[in-house]
């Protein structure tokens, strides 16, 4: 077998892999950690998205292994020291699903801002509730990182009149890219006690990891909105919970969770204040078919021998095999 498949990861580009290596179409095996190692043993590539522990152990199960490929933008789930250590190839197609990230933050802040799930529920219910809601033209946009998806957040935000400021530690302020992208860098304090909108864009790290907590989100202002569109360990939930309850903030939107899927119901699935999707922010049809474009390419480009495009890590050809 050349390329293994963990997890629910499909579309025309790998199909057409199919006909240059032999794929084996595992969408469950992720979940199944003694036979992912098992299956490792004869991989030359791993088709992962979020949900395959890529460690240390796996890849070293995986002596033929050559390249890991991510289906998407976070590299959380994947051991990048090890595979350099091993000398894999780790590509990941970054940017490839920026626009359909920005896109669902933008929905969902419009959503917040104009109560269209309890709209929606009401009207299904013969209810009639013209309640105004708000305009989000003349606010201010925070940005917490400003990576690729939240420069084309940004691009939207100012396309519908919104300013735009980030906080983001590791990006100079006249970076061409920010300038681009209408963006302004501040201090995280000023960002989120001074925005309309705050959205999130952060991986998950141990600095970033319960940013968003009681002390930050006292910072917010009463009617601001928070998006989620980065990772869920970001987000201190009960503290959330809490600002909802006692109206702190306006309202949250998450399509990321700290627990993925939730394994029960909890106090953010019971407020109104809320909506919550099952990140889906980068997965749309146009984003999917081009990072498995990119993906199929880098693939059979480094199983033949050449470099990778889309590498991540420090590795471009992979290990003889």
């Amino acid at each position: 077998m050349s390329v293994l498949i963990t997890e629910d990861i499909w579309g025309e580009p790998l199909r057409a892999l199919g006909e240059l290596w032999p794929v084996d179409r595992s969408p469950d095996l992720w979940e199944k950690r003694a036979d992912l190692l098992s299956a490792a043993r004869d991989v030359q590539a791993l088709v992962v998205r979020n949900r395959t522990r890529v460690d240390a152990e796996l890849i070293a199960a995986a002596p033929n292994l050559r390249i890991i490929a991510r289906a998407g933008v976070g590299l959380d789930n994947i051991d990048l020291a090890a595979a350099d250590a091993a000398e894999v190839v780790v590509v990941a197609p970054l940017g490839a699903n920026a626009r359909s990230v920005a896109e669902h933050a933008l929905g969902l802040a419009l959503t917040l801002a104009r109560n269209t799930v309890e709209r929606d529920r009401e009207t299904r219910a013969c209810g009639w509730n013209r309640t105004p809601g708000r305009e989000l033209r003349g606010g201010t946009w925070g940005l917490l990182g400003a990576g690729a998806t939240a420069r084309e957040c940004a691009r939207l935000a100012n396309a519908i009149g919104m300013e735009v400021v980030a906080y983001d530690p590791y990006v100079e302020p006249t970076s061409p890219a920010l300038v681009e992208a209408g963006i302004r860098l501040a201090p995280l304090t000023e960002v989120v006690a001074t925005s309309d909108v705050v959205s999130c864009h952060l991986p998950s790290t141990p600095e970033t990891q319960g940013l968003v907590g009681e002390d930050l989100l006292a910072r917010m202002r009463p009617h601001a909105l928070f998006v989620n569109v980065g990772r869920g360990e970001v987000v201190d939930e009960e503290a959330l919970a809490d600002a909802l309850e006692a109206g702190t903030i306006a309202g949250a939107a998450l399509d990321v969770r700290a627990v993925e899927p939730p394994t029960r119901r909890g106090r953010l699935e019971n407020l109104p204040t809320t909506v919550l999707t099952p990140h889906i922010a980068g997965i749309t049809h146009e984003s999917q078919r081009l990072i498995l474009q990119v993906l199929a390419a880098d693939i059979d480009a480094v199983l033949r021998g050449d470099e990778a495009c889309a590498k991540v890590g420090a590795v471009r050809k992979g290990r003889t095999p």
